[in-house]
Parts: structure tokens; C-alpha cells; sequence
């Protein structure tokens, strides 16, 4: 910078610092006097891009090999299509809309990097920076300027440039945190009143609002949640207002979040690290969100080093982190920088904060994906990730992949658990392929049996959790890649319950068995299992079933119960659900067969309130009963 000092507050120096801002407002020709050929200069972040200063050093004469850096800006780059062509070449840190042509066509450039890891790219002169380009508020009474809404890597930027031109725009909302630059530390000052550039977020289409679905239902009272800005981000935030004491520590906020603010959804009060604020490094969206962030104790703006750095991520309890991605291949490889070898975006802070929940206690990372890109046409779920394309986010960071078909879990679990779970929320219409794909490459069994034909997508409504004198059993409705919990339930039976439930001696299932009793349709065959929570990991205690007849509307049931947990209302529950479902699938009824000694099962039959037909030979009955004949109320 051309003078140093330390900031100067109150009266004593208000006279110092009004004479240098005096002295130092120039036209914005003046403040980009310095660039030279070979100059490295910064531009601003997101919606705080100076656009009168860029363009003032698009019209800087004279000059060549001028290197432009950034992370995505949502103004124009005149820069890129300067001419003569050797006057300016840009450097993405994150690839936007404006510059992503130029870089396809190589005549600007990518830097694959960390977000956390930026600001010491500046530090350590790795990138040295000449010429630093802003946008601020106007000084306070203490001759202090605000960054606004993006401080990110734009506040390490100012601390190494050697010049920093600052737009002083009176509509820049005022944030609290650690976004603040003296006047003393500022070279030349540029008055603009211009409006803040406004990003307005999509509107949530239905696939959103599925993946939006199923990405609240991992979410827990007490979260503290990074979200980015888009359709499947405002549509998880939607979803999200039945829940109690969120918090936000994220890189970036958007408009979604401002109802969940005020309603005191996301009221941070369950935070383990700043406990009460919604930390983040900038915000982009509409003039709402910046009226609204204006002056907002409830929110600390701070730098991009602080809030993406894993450790400091890790330090919030129920780390919740949700993220895009362009393909996610059948072991969890994730690309989400580009599509083939054409770079697209960046890394950004996804590894950063999926690293960050990883680390903390109770955390959990999510990718969010449609099943589909191009109008249907391509599967985002890939045997291979596409011919060039990066791997951002490893295979063994991955915890989570949604999409609107369903949830993946991929922590802990084998190649072929992971290729079950994904082609399980692929879309319907690629899994025949992908699961061909797999056994190829003996990712799954060459006789695992294909996914049914026709079936529903996966029915998240019918998720639920109860309890049982103290236990939590959640309940949702099986997936193929439940085959070792149902195999550790089988074998968590006592003979007796085997026989019961199978009317055979069993000692083991057949993998062909157990592939039948997993891979359901939801349709015509529905499966739902209760689980308890062990740790991390999840126990299966309960499955209840139905296949039906389509000649007779009728179904045949069976249902089973862990025998520590029999006796506390379980099977009950289970059972009026088969039924409440079968019911609001045009099933009219259900048949069932019963050894003569059980009991349990007997009686369980005759409470749900309609007339029960039964025939008994050679031991077994078999009893039915119509759902016409049960009052609603007792579903």
C-alpha cells in the first residue's frame, strides 16, 4: 500500500482521516493509475464487485500481460474481451457465468484451490497482489468502511495488496463482523450510488422440492447448517420449519434464510462456536437480503480463512453441510468443476466444509443432485465419472448423496453397498444400465437382480419415528442396499421367531433371497423396517411387508419384531401402518398365514377392529380381513 498506519479511531484522529479520504477521492481513471504491464490485480467477490473501477481498468491504456484475479463475480468482465487480446488474462478461483466462455476457450485461466486456502496464497506472496479493486461503505464517524455483503477473500486481499481502490457506495449495507478497513488503510476512494448487483434465488421446482424433502429429514433439532444458494438449497430451507434452534455457519447466505431468521427457526442458540450468530463470509441475493443483513447483530460477516477452515467448522456440534454436484460415480467419487474436460465452476468451499462436518460430533455432509441433467436425457449418477472430468470431493469424504428418488448413505460402507444405494436413487429410467455398468465392473454380484420395473419412487412420507417405553424406533420403508442390516436381523432371531416367521428351520438366507426381500417396488411389493440408533450406525429391529395380488386387490403380509423388543406396542404400530398404506394404495384387504402357536401374532390380528376369516390345516392359519371393515380411525 502507498502509506501505512494504525487505524485511528474517535476524535483524535477524525481530523487525520477525513484529510487523507479528502485528498485521496479521485475518478476512477485516477484510481487504477498504478496498473502496469504485468500488474496482478484483485477484484472484488459476488455482488460486492466494483463495477466502475473494473470498468476504469478495462480502458486502462497502454498495458499488457495484466492479470485479473477473483472468485466468481456477478457483473461484467470487460477484461476478457479486451483488445489487443495480451492486454488482460483472467484468473478464476471459481469459474462464474461471465468468464466461463473465456476459460473454455482458453484465454483465461483456473486455479484449483481450497476457499479456506486462498488468503494464504496473498500471505505468502504466492500471489502477489498490486492492485486490490473494492466496493465498501462510506467511512463511519470512526473512519471505518464496511465490505458489506462479501468479505470472504476480499478482507485478506486488502490486508496484502500493495494498492487498495475502494467504490465508497452509500447503498452497500453495513455488516457486522470483522469485515471493517480503515480509511488509513485504503489508497484511493471512488463515490459511486449505484445498486448493489441482486441474485435473485430460483424458484424450487418440484424435483427440488423432493431433494429439499429428503435433505430436512437428515437434518435434527439443534443443527447448525451450510447451505449454498439455488433451487435445492431454498428448497431445504423450506422444509426446514418444523425444526427447533437451527444455526448457520456457512460461506454464504441467501435469501431463503431470512423467514427461518425472523420465525426463530434459525435462532443459533444451540450453537458450540458463537453461539446466537449466523456466521458467513458473504451473501448474495435481493435487495431483501441485503435490507435485511444492514446493521443485523444476529449476523457475523468474517473471512474466508476463519469460516472454511475445517478445524473451525468442525467446532459446531451437528455440522450439517449440503452441496452440489454435477455427477457422482457408482463408488462416490464426486465431480462438481466441471463436465468432462470442460472446467465449469470450482472447488469453492464444498471439501471444506464436508472435511468440517466429517469432524464434528454429530456432523453430517450431504451432495444434493437431481437424478438427471438435459431435460432427463443423462444421468447424473455414472458408472465413470465422464472422460476428463475432476474428482473434488473423494470417495471416502462422502457420507450422503440425495437425490429426488431418495437418500444414499455411503459412510462406512463397502463398493458394493455404495453402488446399491446410488443406483437406488438413480433415476428409474438409468438404472438398468447402471446396474449392468456395475456388475461389469464388479462393483455389485453378477447375479444382483435388477431394480422392478414400474415401481413408485422412494416414499419418504412414509418416514416416521415413535417410541416404545424409552426406545426410538424410526421407520422407513426398505432399500436394497439394506442387505447387511437385514442379514444381521435374520440372524439376531432365536429359532423359535425364525420358525415363525418362515415357517422353516432357516439357518441362513440365500444372497438371492435376501436381494428379493430388499429390492421392493413400493408398489406392489412394500417393505418398511424399524430401526434403533446404536452410536452412528443404525440396528434393524422390525420389518413389516406386503405383496399383492393384483387379480384380487388382496395382499399377503408378514411381519417380524427383534424378540428383546416384543411386547412394547412395536409390531402394533408396524402392523396399522401396512395397513394405513396398503389401504392408500387400492389395496382392499390382506391374507395372512400364522403357526397355530404364535400367539402374539394371533392376537395382534384380532385388535385391528374388522371380522377376521381364518382356516386352520396342519397347523397354520390363514386369516384375512378387509380394510373396508376397519374404521378409519383405527388405521
Amino acid at each position: 500500500m502507498l502509506e501505512h498506519g494504525p487505524p485511528l479511531v474517535g476524535a483524535e484522529g477524525s481530523a487525520e482521516w477525513t484529510d487523507r479520504f479528502r485528498r485521496r477521492t479521485v475518478e476512477p481513471d485516477q484510481a487504477v493509475a498504478s496498473v502496469r504491464s504485468g500488474s496482478r490485480v484483485f477484484i472484488g467477490s459476488g455482488c460486492a464487485e466494483p463495477t466502475i473501477l473494473v470498468a476504469a481498468l478495462a480502458r486502462r491504456p497502454d498495458v499488457h500481460d495484466v492479470e485479473v484475479l477473483h472468485i466468481m463475480t456477478v457483473g461484467e468482465a470487460p477484461y476478457i474481451r479486451a483488445a489487443p487480446p495480451d492486454r488482460f488474462r483472467h484468473n478464476a478461483f471459481f469459474i462464474g457465468s461471465n468468464v466461463r466462455e473465456a476459460v473454455a476457450e482458453g484465454v483465461a485461466d483456473y486455479t484449483p484451490v481450497f476457499l479456506s486456502e486462498i488468503p494464504d496464497l496473498f500471505r505468502s506472496r504466492r500471489l502477489r497482489i498490486d492492485l486490490a479493486l473494492i466496493a465498501a461503505t462510506p467511512p463511519d464517524a470512526h473512519g471505518y468502511c464496511s465490505l458489506g455483503v462479501s468479505v470472504d477473500i476480499v478482507k485478506s486481499a486488502v490486508e496484502c495488496a500493495d494498492v487498495v481502490a475502494a467504490e465508497m457506495n452509500p447503498n452497500m449495507p453495513r455488516t457486522h463482523g470483522t469485515g471493517f478497513i480503515h480509511v488509513q488503510d485504503i489508497d484511493f476512494f471512488v463515490p459511486v450510488s449505484a445498486p448493489i448487483p441482486e441474485v435473485p434465488p430460483p424458484p424450487p421446482d418440484e424435483v427440488s422440492r423432493r431433494i429439499g424433502r429428503h435433505c430436512a429429514s437428515l437434518i435434527d433439532h439443534g443443527a447448525t447448517l451450510q447451505l449454498g444458494i439455488g433451487a435445492i438449497p431454498n428448497a431445504v430451507l423450506e422444509n426446514l420449519k418444523d425444526k427447533r434452534d437451527l444455526g448457520l455457519h456457512t460461506e454464504m447466505v441467501s435469501d431463503g434464510a431470512i423467514d427461518l431468521i425472523r420465525s426463530g427457526v434459525l435462532n443459533g442458540r444451540r450453537k458450540t462456536l458463537r453461539p446466537g450468530k449466523a456466521v458467513t463470509s458473504f451473501c448474495m441475493g435481493t435487495r431483501r437480503l441485503y435490507d435485511f443483513v444492514h446493521d443485523n447483530p444476529a449476523f457475523e460477516f468474517l473471512p474466508t480463512e476463519y469460516v472454511n477452515d475445517p478445524w473451525v467448522i468442525a467446532r459446531n456440534d451437528r455440522m450439517v453441510s449440503v452441496n452440489a454436484a454435477l455427477q457422482v460415480d457408482l463408488t462416490g467419487q464426486v465431480c462438481a468443476d466441471s463436465i468432462g474436460t470442460r472446467f465449469y465452476s470450482g472447488i469453492g468451499g464444498q471439501v471444506d466444509f464436508i472435511r468440517g462436518a466429517a469432524r464434528s460430533k454429530g456432523g453430517r455432509s450431504i451432495i444434493a443432485l437431481p437424478a438427471t441433467a438435459k431435460g432427463g436425457r443423462v444421468s447424473r449418477i455414472v458408472p465413470t465419472l465422464a472422460q476428463g472430468a475432476g474428482v473434488v470431493t473423494s470417495r471416502g469424504d462422502v457420507h450422503t448423496v440425495v437425490t429426488e428418488y431418495g437418500i444414499a448413505e455411503l459412510k462406512g460402507r463397502s463398493v458394493r453397498e455404495r453402488a446399491l444405494a446410488l443406483l437406488s436413487v438413480a433415476h428409474p429410467d438409468f438404472r438398468s444400465d447402471l446396474l449392468a455398468a456395475a456388475k461389469d465392473r464388479r462393483l455389485v454380484s453378477v447375479d444382483q437382480i435388477p431394480w422392478p420395473e414400474g415401481g413408485r419412487p422412494y416414499p419418504v412420507e412414509l418416514e416416521t419415528r415413535e417410541t416404545f417405553k424409552d426406545t426410538e424406533v424410526f421407520f422407513r420403508p426398505i432399500k436394497p442396499d439394506d442387505e447387511r442390516l437385514l442379514r444381521e436381523f435374520f440372524y439376531s432371531h432365536t429359532a423359535e421367531t425364525v420358525y415363525q416367521r418362515y415357517h422353516a428351520p432357516l439357518k441362513t438366507l440365500s444372497a438371492r433371497q435376501v436381494q428379493e426381500l430388499c429390492t421392493v417396488d413400493y408398489d406392489r411389493h412394500m417393505a418398511v423396517a424399524g430401526f434403533v440408533r446404536e452410536g452412528e450406525a443404525w440396528r434393524m429391529v422390525a420389518v413389516g411387508r406386503y405383496v399383492v395380488d393384483r387379480a384380487s386387490a388382496m395382499a399377503e403380509f408378514a411381519l417380524a419384531v427383534h424378540d428383546e423388543l416384543q411386547g412394547r406396542g412395536l409390531g402394533t404400530y408396524l402392523f396399522r401402518r401396512l395397513i394405513e398404506t396398503a389401504r392408500g394404495r387400492g389395496v382392499v384387504g390382506f391374507v395372512g398365514y400364522v403357526l397355530s402357536d404364535n400367539v402374539r401374532m394371533l392376537n395382534l390380528i384380532h385388535q385391528v377392529g374388522a371380522p377376521v376369516q381364518s382356516t386352520l390345516e396342519k397347523g397354520i392359519y390363514t386369516i384375512s380381513f378387509r380394510f373396508a371393515d376397519i374404521p378409519p380411525s383405527g388405521a
